[in-house]
């Protein structure tokens, strides 16, 4: 398995902090690697103290899933197929938009960009941002 690289891992912090100052919304952004691992992190001056917590789980949760953290929102609500599915592991996970998995040219998930401190959209706006550097 590939893994981001912490020169790609930097490229897409600056990218995403850049985007975060332009919302106005000071954010932690974390990039991890395909294994769910940190690679790099920036918390911004201002950034609430919860962002740098959940923009980890948020990015965890889009490496387990290899999907983007906002696309699973509905599948956790009461009724649903993963409704309690964060009590089955050990590991942090969070259904709340702002984490987004990282694709090398072949598909495959090497990493994920967790973004917290905006709105959800807010924290979109910056992951997408961020991951547009590569």
């Amino acid at each position: 398995m590939t893994n981001i690289t912490l020169d790609q891992a930097q490229r897409i912090l600056a990218a995403g902090a850049a985007r975060a100052a332009e919302l106005g919304a000071p954010s932690t952004l974390t990039v991890l690697d395909g294994g769910a691992r940190m690679v790099a992190s920036v918390r911004q001056d201002g950034a609430p103290l919860v962002s740098i917590d959940s923009s980890f789980a948020k990015a965890r949760t889009a490496v387990f899933f290899m999907t983007p953290t906002r696309d699973l929102v509905g599948a956790v609500q009461p009724g649903a197929p993963l409704y309690t599915l964060d009590g089955a592991t050990a590991e942090q996970l969070t259904f709340v938009a702002g984490g987004v998995p990282i694709n090398d040219a072949d598909g495959a998930v090497i990493g994920a960009i967790g973004v917290g401190g905006g709105t959800p959209d807010q924290d979109v706006q910056v992951a997408e941002a961020a991951i547009a550097a590569l």
